[in-house]
């Protein structure tokens, strides 16, 4: 900045002398030209700083990734060394960074909330052990989850739907024990996934074509789908049973083609890691298991739910199960079910199962689907599907003479963070007719992405209108420019695949990337002033409720990229730093991306943990200018794995 100086406002005195006449002449002209001359270098150092390129890179034996462009930008978003503490007040009483140590390699695949022993402390009815049960505050790890020796950087979709290294995921079990039914086969120094099964003799692809025969899957009215059948809860007499239901989340991985995005879930396994392998193949999957709590989607959430061989009870304990079922699935979606007890005429002998008992088995999944008013849409070969109806009215009636389940009272059915499962029917929002779909028709996709959700328009989130949602999407429309302006890689195809958006609203940054080769879950924080993944999800996008106060229901590198919209200040004084810094950590990829948001002095003390993580990280402007507060921290997380002898 150039120096202040004082230019005078009236003449200066006469002075008679000749001498001091001269004198005064060469002291404004000096002054003039020193004035000047701050003046013209302030400028130039400023303009000097647009040729400066903003660059992170990180390299190693497998790979170098240039996450920002060696372009210019205007000097109002760019610097190449930040310097804020000259600038802005921020008390910091000890400048050494705190090192964070690699942890064992026992924790490399460790989830803290699914952790195997510590879910032998609970109850094995109904899998209640196998939900979420958090380590205590004193029990938090304070290192760096390791990678495997050998990890490598997954392949490039779509090529990863069909293959993985072995190095990322070295568990040969399933190759073993299925490699009859064609689901995984081991390859050398990879995994291949032929996308067969004990339901897909065919391929998935080819029974995806059947459910198609069914019901339309090509003209968007069907965008978002959860698969149960990626390994599910099964009942303790079927325990036994457990390795015939694998199909590692090929159901999923084959709609996408067909712009269905299919929501996979599945108990943390002992040893077959299969939403492990799912991530690692590019598809959306989550640890989750349906027993005593509801599962963390809001209700009509999804067009299509599917259950393929996947052995939950499903007419057992009062239709608990399908209940749930129902209150996530759309008026008018469908529920799809193939395997045990359909087409158990053909099929008994093969499942070692009597008659009577597979009989008994689909008269009470007929009995609770009726019930719940949904109709039989068709039942061919190996599949049946069921519709829900689009609203309650002719329900109402017909349930005045069948009262089980009872309709539930008035609740909040988006309410669905460690919330206890009842067994009543989930009401729909009221109709005037019964050709009206209860709580507002959807527009077919890919229309639907962009038009204003039922839920903002019938008035249902508090304080947010069509004019913020109509706002909030421009504003998306210009950050995740700016991203891709800072970070070139966003844009390139391959670079990312599984990205996290830990505080999505209303899904703005997650529709910005729709037309790229990603897919993004979308987290909406349950501390989060307003409840909008109801609003995500009636755009055609997933995403799940999550405390980051706690750990994430995923394995330990999961996302290329993560996302983060002011969640440090959200979290202020609610949890530590250090514990969100380290969770992202565990789920970060090797050499994955990290685009955080926040007030500036937030994002100081982030960055310092960040290099204690040995994280390669860079403050950077607004992208409306260096005048705002809010700054940007882009971080790449370093390649490191575990050594080889320990691995």
């Amino acid at each position: 900045m150039a120096t202040p100086y004082y230019i005078p406002t009236s003449k200066p005195t006469q002075i008679s002398s000749l001498p001091l006449k001269i004198t005064n002449l060469y002291s404004f002209v000096a002054i003039t030209f020193l004035c000047s001359a701050f003046y013209f270098t302030g400028v130039w150092q400023n303009s000097s700083s647009n040729r400066n390129n903003r660059i992170i890179t990180t390299s190693n034996v497998h790979t170098t990734l240039s996450c920002f462009p060696s372009k210019n930008i205007s000097s109002s978003r760019t610097t190449k060394k930040l310097d804020f503490t000259a600038h802005h007040s921020v008390n910091v009483r000890d400048n050494a960074v705190k090192i964070y140590p690699p942890c064992d390699i026992k924790y490399s695949e460790y989830t803290p909330c699914e952790d195997p022993e510590r879910s032998l402390k609970f109850n094995r009815n109904r899998l209640i052990y196998r939900e979420r049960h958090c380590p205590e505050k004193y029990e938090l790890l304070k290192c760096r989850v390791p990678a495997p020796y050998g990890y490598k950087n997954p392949f490039k979709w779509p090529v990863s739907r069909d293959i993985a290294w072995y190095a990322n995921v070295p568990h040969k079990e399933l190759t073993v024990e299925k490699a009859v039914q064609n689901w995984i086969r081991y390859e050398g120094d990879k995994f291949r996934f032929p996308g067969g099964g004990t339901m897909f003799p065919n391929g998935a692809n080819t029974y995806i074509d059947d459910i198609g025969n069914l019901i339309n899957l090509k003209d968007g009215s069907i965008r978002t789908a959860i698969d149960t059948g990626c390994g599910e809860v099964m009942s303790s007499s079927r325990i036994n049973s457990l390795l015939q239901k694998y199909e590692v989340a090929s159901w999923g991985a084959y709609l996408l083609s067909r712009n269905i995005i299919a929501m996979s879930f599945a108990p943390r396994d002992s040893h077959e890691a299969q939403v492990q392998f799912a991530l690692e193949r590019g598809v959306p999957a989550l640890i989750g298991v349906i027993a005593s709590k509801r599962l963390p989607y809001p209700s009509r959430a999804f067009d299509m739910a599917h259950c393929s061989r996947c052995l939950i009870p499903w007419g057992e304990y009062d239709g608990t199960y399908l209940i749930e079922v129902d209150r996530v699935l759309r008026p008018g979606g469908f529920w799809i079910l193939s395997g045990p007890p359909i087409r158990w005429r053909r099929y008994w002998k093969g499942w070692a199962r009597t008659r009577e008992d597979l009989n008994a088995e689909q008269n009470k999944i007929e009995q609770v689907a009726k019930r719940l008013c949904w109709k039989k849409f068709v039942e061919k070969d190996d599949i049946a599907i069921w519709q829900k109806p689009y609203n309650h009215m002719k329900c109402t009636e017909f349930r005045k003479s069948a009262k089980n389940p009872p309709m539930c009272p008035a609740q909040d059915p988006d309410k669905a963070w460690y919330t206890k499962i009842e067994t009543c029917l989930t009401r729909l929002p009221e109709v005037a007719s019964e050709e009206e779909v209860a709580g507002g028709h959807l527009e077919k996709w890919p229309k639907r992405l962009h038009a204003i959700p039922p839920r903002i328009s019938r008035g249902t989130v508090n304080e947010v209108t069509e004019e913020v949602f109509q706002n909030d999407s421009q504003l998306w429309k210009r950050r995740v420019s700016y991203y891709k302006l800072v970070n070139n890689q966003l844009g390139q195809p391959g670079r990312y695949r599984n990205i996290l958006d830990m505080n999505a609203f209303l899904g703005g940054f997650a529709a910005n990337l729709v037309d790229d080769p990603v897919w993004v879950m979308n987290i909406v924080p349950v501390e989060a002033k307003v409840n909008t993944l109801g609003v995500v999800y009636e755009r055609g996008l997933i995403g799940t409720y999550q405390s980051w106060c706690e750990a994430m229901s995923t394995y330990p590198r999961t996302y290329d990229l993560i996302h983060a919209d002011s969640v440090f200040t959200l979290y202020e004084n609610r949890c530590e730093i250090e514990d969100i810094m380290l969770e992202l950590d565990r789920i970060l990829r090797p050499e994955g991306s990290v685009i955080i948001r926040d007030d500036l002095d937030i994002l100081i003390r982030v960055k310092r943990i960040a290099d204690g993580l040995n994280w390669d990280s860079q403050i950077v402007d607004h992208e409306d200018g260096p005048l705002k507060k809010e700054k940007l921290l882009f971080a790449v997380k370093s390649y490191w794995t575990a050594p080889a002898k320990t691995s």
